[in-house]
């Protein structure tokens, strides 16, 4: 192929990727029109170079007719028809647009300036967009290509090692589960999640979003930045834009991609002969012989299978094998169109996630999400340049299906039951049934205890096994934007959302045991549906004076209503159904109607009117002030407390703008100092929980007529009112610095925060007068300081090669200063560390302490002999045993709660702080590099400081459990070990109280993302593709921690009460580890 023929074929290809109209279509004009063409038009060619030399694919069109275009060859060159007196438009990738009226020259030699876009592009901020370089408070963004090549189901895992200052934790890793997610600290004791403002509507779902429909993500952190936002905005504010259309020519995409995920690490189990081994030492450690097994096992076909075990020839059932899924599918497709001329543009997309989960074994784990996006704007009328009316609306529906294994506490955990199921017993029987009832009794195996299991049939049989959600979300937006003169735009946006959702479980008859049964199949359906809207409207003038003084004046109101009768929710049960599967799972199969229960309730009421202002001013665009005054007026407040008003203030200086910096223009690019301080709100609390409210049911018994019999039903209070509840109130100082070095190719950027939340909301206890427990009141404060990096570079070698390295770190120290009540703390976790210690809490918010942090006894070893004991009883117990947590019985073996407080008696009021959930320091890393169509990215997450409390055993499991084989590092004799008690049962006082012995440190570093791709573009250059990727990622790759459970990454909250209390790991479902391969086309 000579070169003028290679120079067409990639002119042809960059004009088919660039979308201008050079095509076969134009190529087959006829003669007549051709030479009226010219006759009408001028010549013009040239050369587009920059300082290294000749720039190939530059685009040179004609302003205001986009379709008439071309692009520079392999030398820069180009040429090009034009109207008389016409102008030329030169872009490219990170050079400077040039424009050039074309007057009476026909040749033109066009050098590129390079261009920091960083610092011009705009970034969104709350009802509106402003210039980067002026924005004085602290943000960050995230662009859609960023989080679309991570390849996540969830558009918040992709956000984890980009955000510094944003916690962001997973919940666990069953498909559809979320994320728990915290800006700058834990300013709460309620839900510490942002407002999302989807496409300019706050309240939205991030978790409904499809990754691929993402343009960008803007993190707003500081109070300054999110005071325009009030009473939704004390824990952060995350605006989500979703694709818009673009002016040009129709594009086409499709990603599209499929992978196979595997848990990255079980914990090793014990096998059957070790399980036998360790049962027989509890026995001995208790003066008894060893257990029986022969009696057990008397039946003349299980006495090979006894053998098989004490030979280790049968390792016997490896319940987290069986439970587990290998190679569980998940598979992403999204197909994109968007367009557009000058007057109207749309983008639109479906796609569709589908992930099965790496556990469930016989119980189906999966997630599959359907989504339909469709925005677009039109002009309505334009005068000139100034669109003076324009029209648009953003729709985007989702329909979620979601089937999953039960994750509560130990009661209703499967991973739980499957990490402590007793290893002799098999799945299932000769028969090819599950081991059940009559095997057990056949067996012998009660011997062993009345509660033996086989916790995969309790999986099947249970809830795990027999449900399905689904859940529909349609969410729309319109708005009209009219503005009559230049600078001056009126906003008018209606915003209406839809819900639905439904439930079904089906739970068949079976027997266990005699405490695990059902004697009658259960049916239960739940439906919940309801609706909302939100009318905002803006005025925002933008003018300047003198072209250096520039003012951005925003006014506005918002009001959301939500009522009653917007919604239902509707729950029954119903019992001995006709069938005996979830496939039939519905009430009208069932026989017992007349004791079926049902019970439904409104939708909740609430209403919230907002008014709300911001002075946006800058001189020169080197002095900014920015002011913001928000005034919201909430229904969950009585009357008097209802009105919040939330100001901030904040100031940037452009230090490099300044003569005096003009020398270091070599070396410093920008330099801006910026501080800002303002207040948020919070009232995320339930509808008139500041009323006290009633309910009549059997509780409430009155006796007439002098009927000492008889009773009458009737109401009983259930909560006390306060009508002092307002506001959680957040105010929060920020002072940062922004810098870009070398031509913009490194950027640095530093924050320091002073983050104070009052007025929390808490359920304080009462005294016993007072007939509650507990009531609601404005009774605690908590401090968030820290400190919060970003390092970045961008660079290219010669101009094939680029390549970017970025890096950040967020520290955060969160204390609580002040508990409004008698105690000075609030308790929480009771019943959740095992099942014998109901009434004892593992978790506090006390003053001079971290929010949620972990409260129970520290221990100084075990006591390893007679004289280790006299040793322990002198230091810590007065000389007197009975003094001892374990009482008179103290022995060697046990453990040695230490006596903090130094009164010699070893009881509750040693209990100390044993760490936080919370992380000190978390980190990303995020690589990437291009050459000749290859690409490379590689993202990593660091956290540090943070505890998990690990138990995967409760106290009524007894003995008879199984054991990880850290079972090994127990005490069994002086110096075996010298953290661990000895073996006994569950419920001794070694094992049974809360303390440092379940809390490991969960530091932790994750090889999040591995991404290699190719774009076949490179080589196939008359291909009709803009892209034709391929690309391989890994998820999850690795993960270094000492941490010995299966992940350290623990962001559940066991109550949904309480979601301040996290970090409990009862058998959490890890995150996995995921390969994908998968394709990128656009054309």
């Amino acid at each position: 192929m000579n070169l003028n023929l290679k120079k067409s074929v990639l002119l042809v290809g960059a004009l088919a990727s660039l979308g201008l109209s050079y095509t076969t279509e134009a190529l087959a004009t006829s003669p007549n029109f051709a030479v009226n063409s010219v006759q009408q038009s001028k010549k013009v060619t040239g050369t587009v170079s920059d300082a290294e030399g000749p720039i190939i694919g530059a685009s040179v069109v004609e302003k205001g007719n986009p379709g008439n275009g071309a692009v520079t060859d392999l030398d820069g060159n180009f040429a090009l028809n034009v109207k008389p007196g016409a102008t030329i438009v030169i872009t490219y990738i990170g050079y400077q647009k040039q424009e050039i009226a074309v007057g009476n020259q026909s040749n033109f030699n066009i050098t590129l300036k390079t261009d920091d876009t960083a610092l011009d592009e705009v970034v969104v901020v709350g009802y509106g967009v402003q210039k980067k370089k002026l924005v004085t408070g602290a943000t960050v963004e995230i662009k859609g290509e960023n989080v679309a090549k991570l390849n996540t189901t969830q558009v918040l895992g992709a956000l984890q090692s980009q955000s510094p200052g944003v916690n962001i934790q997973s919940v666990s890793g069953q498909p559809g589960d979320g994320f728990k997610v915290s800006i700058r600290g834990a300013g709460t004791n309620s839900s510490t999640a942002p407002v999302y403002v989807i496409d300019g509507v706050s309240g939205g779902d991030i978790n409904s979003l499809n990754p691929a429909d993402i343009e960008r993500i803007d993190v707003l952190k500081d109070a300054a930045s999110c005071a325009i936002y009030g009473s939704s905005a004390a824990n952060g504010v995350i605006l989500i834009t979703t694709k818009q259309g673009k002016l040009g020519k129709v594009s086409v995409s499709y990603d599209g991609n499929i992978g196979w995920s595997n848990v990255y690490r079980l914990p090793q189990m014990l096998n059957a002969k070790q399980y036998m081994d360790v049962l027989d030492l509890y026995r001995f450690n208790n003066g008894q012989s060893g257990y029986d097994w022969d009696s057990m096992f008397s039946r003349e076909s299980d006495k090979a299978l006894l053998e098989s075990y004490r030979n280790g020839s049968n390792a016997g059932t490896n319940w987290m094998e069986e439970f587990r899924n290998k190679n569980a599918v998940v598979t992403n497709h999204s197909f994109n169109v968007s367009g557009g001329n000058e007057m109207s543009k749309f983008s639109t997309g479906i796609g569709y996630q589908y992930q099965d989960g790496v556990f469930g074994g016989p119980v189906k784990s999966d997630f599959r999400r359907f989504t339909f996006r469709l925005n677009s704007e039109h002009i309505l009328y334009k005068k000139g340049d100034l669109d003076v009316v324009k029209f648009g609306e953003n729709v985007y529906y989702q329909h979620k299906q979601n089937q999953g294994v039960q994750q509560g506490d130990f009661y209703s955990n499967d991973l739980s039951n499957m990490l402590r199921g007793v290893p002799l017993i098999p799945v299932k029987n000769s028969d090819g049934d599950y081991f059940m009832y009559d095997d057990f009794n056949a067996s012998g195996l009660f011997g062993l205890t009345s509660y033996a299991s086989n916790p995969i049939a309790s999986a099947v049989y249970g809830q795990g096994g027999n449900n399905k959600s689904k859940s529909f979300n349609l969410n729309t937006v319109a708005y009209l934007e009219v503005q009559p003169i230049k600078g001056l735009t009126y906003r008018g946006q209606i915003a209406y959302k839809q819900w639905s959702s439904s439930y079904r479980c089906f739970l068949p008859t079976y027997k266990m045991n005699t405490a695990d049964n059902r004697n009658v199949n259960q049916t239960t359906n739940n439906v919940d549906l309801g609706w909302n809207w939100t009318l905002t409207n803006t005025l925002n003038y933008k003018f300047d004076l003198n072209k250096i003084h520039h003012f951005d004046v925003l006014a506005g109101t918002e009001y959301y209503k939500s009522r009653p009768d917007y919604g239902e929710s509707v729950k029954a049960t119903g019992y001995n159904n006709i069938f005996s599967d979830l496939a039939h799972g519905y009430l009208s199969n069932t026989q017992q109607t007349n004791t079926a229960t049902v019970s439904g309730t409104p939708a909740a009421y609430g209403s919230k009117m907002s008014y709300f202002g911001r002075l946006n001013y800058d001189f020169n665009e080197t002095y900014m002030l920015s002011l913001i005054m928000r005034a919201d007026g909430s229904s969950n407040f009585a009357k008097g407390h209802q009105w919040g008003y939330f100001p901030s203030v904040s100031a940037g200086w452009v230090i490099s703008n300044e003569k005096f910096m003009q020398s270091t223009s070599k070396w410093l690019t920008f330099l801006k100092l910026r501080a800002g301080w303002g207040q948020n709100g919070n009232d995320n609390i339930d509808a008139s929980l500041w009323r006290s409210s009633f309910v009549f049911d059997n509780a409430a018994l009155y006796s007439f007529d002098n009927n000492k019999t008889g009773a009458t039903t009737g109401a009983r209070p259930t909560r006390l009112a306060n009508e002092e509840l307002t506001w959680e109130t957040s105010e929060q100082l920020n002072i940062g610095l922004d810098a870009r070095f070398l031509d913009g190719r490194l950027a640095f950027t530093a924050d320091w925060y002073n983050k104070k939340t009052k007025d929390l909301l808490v359920e304080v206890g009462n005294s016993s007068v007072a007939g509650f427990d507990s009531h609601w009141a404005n009774a605690g404060t908590v401090e968030n300081k820290g400190l919060e990096l970003t390092l970045g570079w961008n660079d290219n070698i010669g101009k094939d090669f680029s390549y970017n390295v970025g890096w950040n770190m967020a520290y955060n120290k969160n204390n609580v200063s002040k508990v409004n009540n008698s105690n000075h703390f609030v308790e929480g976790g009771a019943g959740v560390f095992n099942g014998a210690t109901k009434a004892a809490a593992i978790a506090r918010m006390e003053e001079g302490h971290s929010i949620g942090y972990f409260y129970g006894f520290k221990t100084a070893g075990v006591i390893q002999n007679q004289e280790d004991l006299q040793n322990y009883i002198a230091s810590n117990c007065g000389g007197k045993a009975s003094n001892s947590l374990q009482g008179d019985g103290l022995k060697p073996g046990d453990l040695k709660f230490v006596d903090t407080n130094n009164d010699g008696v070893i009881n509750d009021k040693d209990k100390v702080d044993l760490g936080s959930p919370l992380p000190d320091v978390t980190m990303g890393i995020n690589l990437g590099a291009s050459y000749k169509g290859f690409d490379l990215s590689v993202t990593g997450f660091w956290s540090m400081g943070a505890q998990v409390v690990r138990n995967w055993r409760k106290g009524s499991d007894s003995y008879y459990n199984n054991y990880t084989t850290e079972v090994y590092q127990y005490w069994s004799g002086e110096g075996t070990s010298n953290k661990y008690p000895i073996l006994e049962d569950g419920s001794s006082v070694n094992w049974n109280n809360f303390s440092d012995i379940y809390v490991e440190n969960a530091n932790y570093f994750r090889l999040q993302n591995l991404t290699v791709g190719y774009d076949f573009k490179n080589i196939w250059k008359n291909s009709p593709f803009q892209q034709l990727r391929l690309y391989f990622t890994a998820q999850n790759l690795f993960t270094i921690t000492n941490y010995k459970g299966m992940d350290p990454e623990n962001g559940r909250a066991l109550n949904s009460s309480e979601p301040w209390v996290t970090g409990v790991d009862m058998g959490n479902y890890p995150s996995p580890r995921t390969y994908m391969i998968g394709v990128n086309v656009k054309f």
